[in-house]
């Protein structure tokens, strides 16, 4: 959107106005198309890289502020929406030639600069689709960028939701969250790619780009987590989906799209198609009081920006976007394509971005117009399949033919994509280079998503959950920098993350169980005793039909019971044995805090409470355990600074 003088609050006149102004624009943007005044004969392509900013517990770092001071003079480097995020915008490069190894180049060497900055303010680059270590403590509104058109966005939102935004997404496990803000939506990072097409070949191009947004999702998977919970091969398009739906739980007999969305057919004739869709279905969320006459610019002999379309068409989410844009004088028009996620390496990165425009240009030539081989729900399926299953997906492909994913990619597309590359001028070794890295990827089934699952599955039973996924994101970090792609990494482990190192900057949450055996305050306590005995636990949290805590039954609370002998338990229910004067934490609460309340208040655990709903537990247990491996890897720690210590001979 740039840094423009917006405003969610718009009254009456004002959002007239803005309205005429963007209705001119898609007038202007009709004639421009009908006098054939875009650039011609030549192809562009570009990218843009968003990341991940972590501390030495390999945590959301929110120093993004800190990191611009330092790269003011680097204008590729720019804010994202949250204060641990943060965004490279590549030049666009001619497509052919050696032109993907010198974007691969310029994207590493972007990267170095901003790691070096990042590094002096004491903390880490990481890209990842999702971070797994992030949690909901890290979402909060002050770590939101302080710049006005987050927060004008954030706002509009909000007032057209009427509510929190409520985030809810099965897969190995299940998530079920409400937020507040859009500052969910900084979970996710990207790595964007841009396609110059001609508006004459347009509508071709972008059905193309739809069509294949399935099968280059599938091979590209890197999310698999969030909040620690195993949900899709690639979260990002759920979580993204739902952290700025505007649509009120209320309305679901309509056929209401969410902002972020794929789309609901085929184009016909042109990209007017697409704005004149959007701008019917969604309302427009900002204004901008200084737009543009984009008469008035055609008539002095500029090419109209149209800001208004611009801005409305930057706070709607389709996943390949329709751009215009002004390159050197002239308009022009772009496909951007916002499915492909953050790392793992750049090497991952642009294998990815060169098989979408391979393929792109590929089946482009072998099938112009697709519309007459494959139905459009299809595309739309198999684009959630792959978001949902990642390459174990099945894909209804061409012909209502059904087909496995890596079968497609591989047997199929991959072919079509060097083919696309070597029409484009593309030089063979770089075709090789990238194209090469998703196949292996996708033969072996060693995406970033797998390659992170099977990291948290193998250390499992050698550390906490919060160990796993601080490991994780540790390694990929040290991975990274080697620069060599994820279907060669080996497994994280779990002296990688070591979070207690820093255990004095650690929160409740990360050590939490989220795994809770609970029960009502009506149940028997009978069943209370037999829920202790079978999970061999000593507290049962008791929680009323709102799922708010009221309540604590403990071992010592059923040893009473039996000593004053009140009938066996056979007809009291848990309220009438439970202590009600309960001390709970929040998940954001200091862990040396919580030792402290429950070292002078001599309890055994605190519940974790999060709106005066139960999310968790810590029990002294948690953080023995914890003190038990801090000793265990300082023992390690001087054994290996004393080689003595390891001679057979030594006392």
């Amino acid at each position: 959107m740039g840094e423009l003088n917006l405003t969610p609050e718009m009254d009456e006149a004002s959002l007239r106005r803005f309205t005429y102004r963007l209705i001119e624009d898609v007038r202007m943007l009709e004639y421009l198309l009908e006098e054939n005044r875009f650039e011609s004969g030549v192809r562009r392509i570009g990218v843009e890289q968003e990341m991940f900013l972590v501390d030495d517990r390999w945590r959301p770092a929110p120093v993004a502020e800190k990191v611009l001071e330092r790269t003011a003079g680097e204008s590729r480097v720019v804010s994202e929406l949250m204060k641990f995020n943060l965004e490279l915008n590549l030049d666009p490069v001619v497509f052919r030639g050696d032109c993907l190894r010198r974007m691969e180049r310029s994207v590493e060497e972007a990267l170095r600069g901003v790691r070096k900055a990042v590094e002096e303010v004491g903390a880490h680059v990481v890209l990842a689709g999702i971070l797994p270590t992030i949690t909901l403590s890290d979402l909060d509104l002050t770590h939101m960028m302080p710049a006005p058109r987050y927060h004008a966005l954030n706002e509009a939102i909000a007032r057209l939701r009427g509510g929190p935004a409520e985030l809810q997404i099965r897969g190995a496990d299940e998530l079920y969250v409400k937020h507040d803000s859009i500052t969910l939506e900084g979970c996710n990072t990207s790595f964007q790619t841009h396609l110059q097409v001609h508006p004459d070949e347009f509508a071709g191009m972008y059905n193309i780009a739809q069509a294949i947004a399935g099968p280059v999702l599938a091979a590209a998977a890197n999310s698999p987590t969030l909040f620690g919970k195993r949900l899709w091969k690639e979260t990002r398009i759920a979580l993204f989906q739902q952290a700025v739906d505007t649509r009120s739980s209320n309305l679901y007999i309509r056929e209401m799209s969410p902002r972020v969305h794929f789309g609901t057919k085929w184009l016909d004739r042109s990209v007017l198609e697409i704005f004149q869709e959007d701008i019917s279905r969604f309302r427009i969320l900002l204004s901008q009081a200084e737009i543009e006459d984009p008469k008035a610019a055609l008539q002095a002999g500029r090419a109209p920006k149209l800001q208004a379309l611009q801005l409305y068409n930057g706070t709607v989410y389709r996943w390949n976007r329709a751009c215009y844009g002004v390159t050197d004088g002239n308009p022009t028009l772009r496909i951007e394509n916002r499915i492909l996620p953050s790392g793992p390496t750049v090497i991952d990165e642009m294998a990815n971005a060169a098989f979408w425009f391979g393929l792109t240009m590929g089946l482009s030539q072998a099938c112009p117009d697709i519309r007459r081989v494959m139905d459009f729900d299809d595309a739309m399926g198999n684009f959630m399949a792959a978001a949902r299953l990642g390459l174990a997906a099945q894909f209804g492909w061409f012909d209502g033919r059904r087909v496995a994913a890596a079968e497609l990619l591989c047997d199929e597309l991959l072919p079509l994509a060097r083919e696309g590359l070597r029409g484009a001028g593309i030089v063979p070794e770089d075709i090789s280079r990238y194209l090469d890295v998703v196949e292996e990827r996708v033969r072996s089934r060693r995406t970033g998503s797998q390659w992170q699952l099977r990291s948290l599955l193998a250390m499992r039973p050698k550390a906490s959950r919060a160990e796993r996924l601080s490991a994780v994101v540790a390694a990929t970090a040290d991975l990274q920098k080697e620069g060599a792609p994820v279907h060669t990494w080996p497994d994280a482990e779990p002296q990688e993350g070591v979070p207690e190192r820093r255990f004095d900057r650690a929160r409740v949450e990360e050590y939490m169980s989220t795994d809770l055996v609970t029960v009502n305050e009506e149940e028997l306590v009978e069943l209370v005793a037999c829920l202790m005995d079978w999970k061999h636990i000593r507290h049962v949290l008791v929680e009323d039909n709102e799922h708010r805590l009221v309540g604590l039954v403990s071992h010592r609370n059923l040893l009473r019971l039996m000593a004053e002998q009140r009938g066996g338990g056979q007809n009291l229910a848990a309220k009438d044995v439970m202590t009600r004067d309960l001390v709970t934490v929040s998940a954001d609460t200091p862990t040396i805090e919580a030792i402290r309340k429950m070292r002078e208040l001599k309890i055994g655990s605190l519940p974790v409470l999060r709106d005066g709903r139960l999310i968790g537990i810590i029990t002294e247990k948690d953080f023995i355990e914890i003190a038990g491996r801090i000793l265990d890897h300082g023992v390690a720690s001087m054994e290996e600074s004393d080689p003595a210590s390891n001679d057979e001979d030594a006392p």
